[in-house]
């Protein structure tokens, strides 16, 4: 009987718990899996009961939540057998998108029954796990002001980016590449491991979770006036075409900026430890996770 694990963010717009167990029961039989759901109680837990199930044998976990409880509980099924499961409950659900996981929570528990599984790359911001992106720029400025505003979706996410453009003056950058050094002005400077930055926002639309790469985009300092066409190429796909974007591809990236105090991972601000330097790196096939067809 397949073991599988549920685990929920209550944050994560879950407050209906029970309507949405009853969803996975019924997608679930007891006859035919053995289903068991918790729940986040404190930052690093996911991390934890993802170890635990890996011990325990459990065959799937299912993150219930978005980018960020994702990424925690990815953290604990890095390089076992366990496969990781997603229901996008969340505001971007970059990584979801990313893998085409359906949004709606009965076609996600869907795809999990239907159990096609294979292995995704994950990429590394000095010791940090990402699966979607990664960034320095002013995506870090605004993730680390998302995360103390109670507005979620993506309307207080445009507000937000709009006031913080404002306030925001891009860096100069030193990027290495595989060995290869660029000097380069950057509004934004985003790794890309998958193709989503959440929301449809396509910054590397060419990038895959399965080919072993890091996609490095640069787009340049912009006016607020360019923050426009900007959004519209990103969700167009078609932002790698146009003057608003430098497109490089790695394995090993290193960035450099005195002006470096932390950065973002899977949207989630997290301070650096030793500032003025990230360094990513990409290990490929590192975890298993349920696939659509």
């Amino acid at each position: 009987m397949r073991k599988i694990l549920f685990i929920i963010n209550r944050k994560a717009g879950t407050d209906r718990e029970k309507r949405l167990e009853d969803v996975i029961h019924q997608h679930l039989p007891a006859a035919e899996f053995s289903v068991s759901i918790t729940h986040l109680a404190y930052l690093g837990h996911g991390t934890h009961l993802a170890q635990e199930a890996v011990q325990q044998g459990v065959d799937t976990v299912v993150a219930v939540g978005g980018d960020g409880s994702i990424n925690e509980i990815a953290q604990g099924l890095i390089g076992s057998q366990t496969a990781l499961a997603v229901i996008p409950l969340g505001s971007g659900n970059g990584l979801a998108r990313a893998l085409k996981i359906p949004l709606n929570v009965h076609k996600a528990l869907q795809v999990i029954v239907q159990n096609k599984r294979g292995p995704i790359d994950a990429g590394y911001a000095n010791e940090h796990l990402f699966l979607s992106n990664a960034g320095v720029g002013f995506d870090a400025v605004v993730a680390d002001k998302f995360r103390h505003t109670k507005k979620r979706g993506l309307q207080g996410y445009a507000k937000l980016v709009i006031k913080t453009f404002r306030e925001y003056k891009g860096d100069n950058y030193t990027i290495n590449i595989d060995g290869k050094t660029l000097d380069r002005p950057a509004f934004l400077l985003s790794v890309a491991n998958g193709n989503q930055f959440g929301y449809e926002f396509k910054l590397a639309p060419d990038a895959s979770v399965f080919d072993g790469l890091l996609d490095v985009c640069i787009v340049p300092p912009v006016s607020f006036l360019g923050l426009l066409p900007l959004s519209i190429y990103s969700l167009l796909g078609t932002v790698h075409k146009t003057k608003y974007m430098q497109h490089y591809t790695g394995e090993y990236i290193t960035v450099n900026s005195p002006q470096l105090a932390y950065l973002q991972v899977d949207g989630d601000a997290v301070p650096l430890t030793s500032k003025g330097e990230v360094q990513f790196k990409v290990v490929k096939a590192a975890l298993q996770v349920i696939l659509n067809n």
